[in-house]
C-alpha cells in the first residue's frame, strides 16, 4: 500500500507469487481472493486460480471464499471437497459454533456479522432490505429500484448551517500561498489563518 498500490493489486501479486511457485508438496491457503474488484471479475479469477491449484501446482489448498457459485466446482474437480463453518440461527439470532463440517454453506451471514460489529441500527435494517430486494431481483433489473428507494434513512441527520465565508479575504490569502515552496510547519501555519478567514 505504501508503494501507491491498491489492496486488489496487493493481493493479485500475492496470489501470482503463489500460483507461480507453490510446488506440489506445498501447502497454500488463499482468503477471499477476488474480493477486492467487481463481483464477477472476482468471482472469475477465484475460479480460474483454483482450477490452476488443482490441475497445475497439485499442491494441498484451503481456499476460503463467499463465492457460492464455486462449490459447483466439487463435482468436476476429482480432489476439491467443500467444508463449511457451521452456524446455528437461534432465535432471529445467530450463533457460530467454530466447528468445520462437510458440505457448502447455503448462505452468507455478512449482516449478522455486521450487526455483532456494532453497525447502527438503522445500517443494518437497510441492509437486510437491500439483501431482501437482492435476493429477489437477482439482477433482473429489478435492483435499480434501490437508488427510488433514496433518501436510505428515514431518519434525517441533523447538521449545522456552514458559517459564511469571507470570500474576498479568503481568496486573497489562498492566491498569495504557493505550497510548493512551504515547510509543513509554514503549510499548518496557513491552513490555521485560512480556518480563521474561513470563520470556522
Amino acid at each position: 500500500l505504501a508503494r501507491g498500490r491498491s489492496t486488489f493489486m496487493v493481493e493479485m501479486v500475492e496470489t501470482a507469487a503463489i500460483l507461480n511457485q507453490a510446488g506440489e508438496r506445498a501447502l497454500v491457503i488463499l482468503d477471499e481472493i477476488g474480493r477486492g474488484t467487481a463481483t464477477f471479475d472476482g468471482l472469475s479469477i477465484a475460479w480460474a486460480a483454483v482450477e490452476y491449484l488443482h490441475e497445475k501446482n497439485r499442491c494441498r489448498a484451503i481456499f476460503a471464499t463467499h463465492f457460492h457459485e464455486m462449490t459447483s466446482l466439487a463435482g468436476k474437480l476429482a480432489r476439491l471437497h467443500n467444508v463449511t463453518m457451521r452456524v446455528k440461527e437461534w432465535e432471529n439470532d445467530v450463533v457460530f459454533l467454530h466447528e468445520v463440517g462437510k458440505g457448502a454453506a447455503d448462505r452468507s451471514y455478512g449482516v449478522q456479522v455486521a450487526r455483532l460489529a456494532g453497525l447502527p441500527e438503522a445500517v443494518v435494517d437497510r441492509a437486510k432490505e437491500v439483501l431482501h430486494q437482492l435476493e429477489e431481483g437477482e439482477v433482473s433489473g429489478k435492483t435499480n429500484r434501490l437508488v427510488d428507494d433514496l433518501p436510505l434513512f428515514s431518519v434525517a441527520v441533523k447538521r449545522e448551517a456552514p458559517k459564511p465565508i469571507k470570500s474576498d479575504a479568503l481568496g486573497a490569502a489562498l492566491g498569495d500561498i504557493n505550497p510548493d515552496e512551504m515547510t509543513p510547519r509554514e503549510a499548518l501555519e496557513a491552513l490555521y489563518r485560512l480556518k480563521g478567514l474561513a470563520g470556522t
